[in-house]
């Protein structure tokens, strides 16, 4: 059995939805579908989800939504017409109307992107629809998953063929909570894992991960095979094809996700595994990065000798409610990284605290800075990865300004400045991998 997760691109439209079930009746094994609200596509501009959340805000200041509902009205109707559906799409779109317009919550109104798409898609099927309400449990606001996967095998096993929504559940006192965007992925693979699928699979619209950005590399190599820790790695620094909270559901049980293109579904995709004993051909699996961190830098003579320099430290960022990115060290200095979005509204106050706290000799801070992630399983047995990067770095005259590895050794950080980002990918993807 399979667990099928169908994203927004892929519900768009009539044209879409003809190749979603294309795909769902080709393989018996097919029998549980989540979707997502549809997306941008042929004949609409905007994501439902984005049009529901503009209808709330309106709503709430008492301002007349109907012209943006109407929008999302002629989405599903326009579907439903074209598919000739036997569902009752004004009764549906009347009652999330009503419910807008009588305060309903922006979790639950937001949500109804994905409750109206898995009805439409559940009868174009002829598969029973199943609310996630009654599937996905929050407790103190967070991801019940025993609980889920208990309510998931009592119910939703009840069912041959079913069609759920994804982004949302229940709370204890029966409110309707969204995951973050693009929670759908998370929805999916709960499902899979309470039902110990055989895979998790993914549609979306392009054929799995890139091995970089294609808007900095032309034509960049895809992604055959990719472990969860190579996956979490090049999620956080940016590469975002899948919610990285699906992983967390799958990865004990070793449930494969494949990341599939609806567009083209006999391609392969992106298999993720737990382990991979697959060997890629290319050393690095992938470069993904982020920009607009500031780096601020500390000396002090002796600072290794006090025992609670550290603790001090990261106590001045805690306080201030500013995650670390990365803390790069040594005798004497410590470098510390943080997003942009966290310290500049605080960056006096923080270097005041850090100068009285700590009592350093120096301190200074930089900003326009830029991480870039090198990851691959292949690189723990492989000698000269690291001599091979910072070279292809400075043929380019690209100024390294951190470095940083991961004790699992899949992986290194490298910080360059924001003005040599694409320039640094591109470099680094040119060493490993050959271009077209």
């Amino acid at each position: 059995m399979k667990v099928a997760k169908f994203g927004g691109s892929s519900l768009a439209d009539a044209r879409q939805l003809k190749k979603v079930k294309d795909i769902v009746l080709e393989d018996e094994a097919r029998k549980y579908i989540v979707v997502s609200a549809p997306g941008k596509g042929v004949n609409n501009n905007h994501k439902v989800t984005d049009l529901l959340a503009m209808c709330h805000e309106l709503s709430a200041h008492e301002l007349n939504f109907n012209e943006v509902y109407k929008i999302i009205e002629n989405v599903y109707k326009n579907i439903v017409d074209d598919l000739v559906l036997d569902i009752d799409i004004d009764k549906i779109l009347a009652e999330v109307k009503d419910e807008i317009t009588n305060g309903a919550s922006y979790d639950f109104v937001i949500s109804r992107g994905e409750f109206i798409s898995a009805q439409v898609l559940a009868a174009y099927l002829g598969f029973d629809f199943v609310d996630a309400r009654d599937l996905i449990a929050f407790t103190n606001g967070v991801l019940d998953l025993p609980k889920s996967e208990d309510k998931i095998r009592n119910l939703l096993t009840q069912h041959e063929k079913a069609v759920v929504p994804g982004f949302y559940g229940e709370k204890e006192d029966g409110k309707v909570k969204t995951f973050s965007r693009g929670g759908s992925d998370v929805t999916g693979s709960v499902i899979a894992s309470a039902l110990d699928a055989e895979m998790y699979e993914n549609f979306t619209d392009v054929s799995g991960f890139l091995v970089a950005d294609p808007k900095i590399v032309k034509n960049p190599s895809p992604i055959g095979t990719i472990t969860y820790k190579e996956l979490r790695e090049l999620s956080y620094m940016g590469a975002k094809v899948l919610h990285e909270e699906a992983i967390f559901p799958l990865r004990d049980k070793n449930i494969p996700i494949n990341i599939k293109n609806t567009n083209a579904p006999h391609e392969e995709g992106t298999l993720i595994l737990s382990q991979c004993d697959i060997k890629n051909k290319n050393i690095l699996t992938g470069i993904s990065g982020k920009k607009d961190f500031t780096v601020i830098n500390l000396e002090k003579v002796n600072m290794n000798s006090e025992k609670d320099f550290f603790r001090k430290l990261t106590t001045v960022f805690e306080s201030n409610d500013i995650s670390i990115e990365h803390m790069p060290s040594s005798i004497d200095s410590v470098s510390v990284l943080v997003a942009d979005s966290y310290i500049t509204p605080k960056l006096n106050k923080v270097l005041e605290e850090l100068k009285i706290y700590l009592n350093v000799d120096n301190i200074s801070w930089e900003r326009d800075i830029s991480l870039i992630a090198v990851v691959g399983r292949g690189m723990i047995n492989e000698k000269g990865v690291s001599s091979r990067t910072f070279t292809a770095l400075a043929r380019e005259g690209i100024n390294i300004k951190m470095i940083s590895q991961g004790s699992s050794e899949i992986n290194i950080i490298i910080g360059v400045e924001t003005q040599d980002f694409e320039k640094a990918i591109r470099a680094i993807y040119k060493e490993f991998y050959k271009e077209d």
